[in-house]
């Protein structure tokens, strides 16, 4: 008998405890999921992401502006545009100049009043009638000149006709221009072999930064014409620096290229143009 109630009470306990864990059961599935509450981990409720547009989109598509595309850099829009990059991250307000980003509206047209004029380095001339005028005439003349000078109008902004141009290395052409595969001329010749400025000109870039130019020096001669020389195995100039025609700015190589070459290009107002039609003939 007494072993029967110790089995009764053994039951009963088990059954308690089995209806005790389908309660608790019960109350789990019925809990509501956290994740429904509007929030996620790591989220803030009632904060909204604000997105930032990118600087100067308040200029998308006006004349003078350019919008920044995937895989552009500053000194490609320069080059293109006939600027130099220092120029266009002054007239942008770009911090950075190694930093745009894609949909950033970048000005590549001077702010009126801010034309740049490139103004080099001059030599000195003589005049064959200066050499065979007596000396008793020379303050006369210069008394003339004085006088004409201040009734002159200011000499106007150089013009394409104007630019003295000459070859900037003397080997033989390995390519022509080709405004879809060659934008300029490329001529061969030994590694270490000097590179001459084409014209009088200031220097506005001076880097490696544009893919397939290698290492890469941009003359500005006015504000029409630019020139450009590629992969060089030295510079030997650096940027806002005034160069001669003639004056050694570069020593040739092969930097991102197959074999020692120049490559040079004439661009008129960002517009590759063929060089031949400049340079005099050989």
């Amino acid at each position: 008998m007494t072993g029967l109630k110790r089995r009764l009470g053994l039951s009963l306990a088990a059954t308690c405890v089995l209806l005790t864990l389908v309660a608790c059961g019960s109350r789990s599935i019925n809990r509501a999921p956290v994740e429904e509450r509007g929030t996620r981990a790591g989220e803030t409720a009632g904060v909204v992401a604000v997105v930032k547009p990118p600087q100067g989109f308040e200029h998308a598509g006006k004349p003078g502006y350019y919008t920044v595309k995937p895989g552009d850099t500053l000194t490609r829009i320069a080059l293109e545009n006939g600027q130099s990059p220092r120029d266009i991250a002054a007239w942008s307000q770009v911090e950075n100049p190694n930093r745009i980003e894609v949909g950033q509206v970048l000005r590549v047209v001077p702010p009126v009043g801010q034309e740049v004029q490139v103004q080099p380095v001059s030599r000195p001339t003589v005049s064959a009638a200066s050499l065979t005028q007596p000396a008793s005439a020379a303050p006369s003349a210069a008394a003339s000149t004085t006088a004409g000078s201040e009734t002159r109008p200011a000499p106007a902004t150089a013009t394409e006709s104007e630019i003295s141009w000459i070859w900037p290395t003397n080997g033989p052409v390995l390519a022509g221009f080709d405004d879809v595969k060659n934008k300029g001329l490329d001529i061969g010749g030994v590694a270490g072999e000097p590179v001459l400025a084409a014209a009088d000109g200031r220097v506005v870039y001076v880097g490696a930064g544009l893919r397939g130019y290698g290492n890469l020096i941009i003359l500005k001669h006015n504000n029409v014409y630019l020139t450009a020389y590629a992969h060089n195995q030295t510079l030997l100039v650096k940027e806002d620096q005034s160069v001669l025609k003639g004056q050694k700015i570069a020593e040739m190589g092969h930097s991102d290229a197959d074999r020692v070459k120049l490559h040079f290009e004439v661009r008129r107002q960002g517009k590759p143009v063929d060089p031949a039609k400049y340079l005099p003939a050989r």
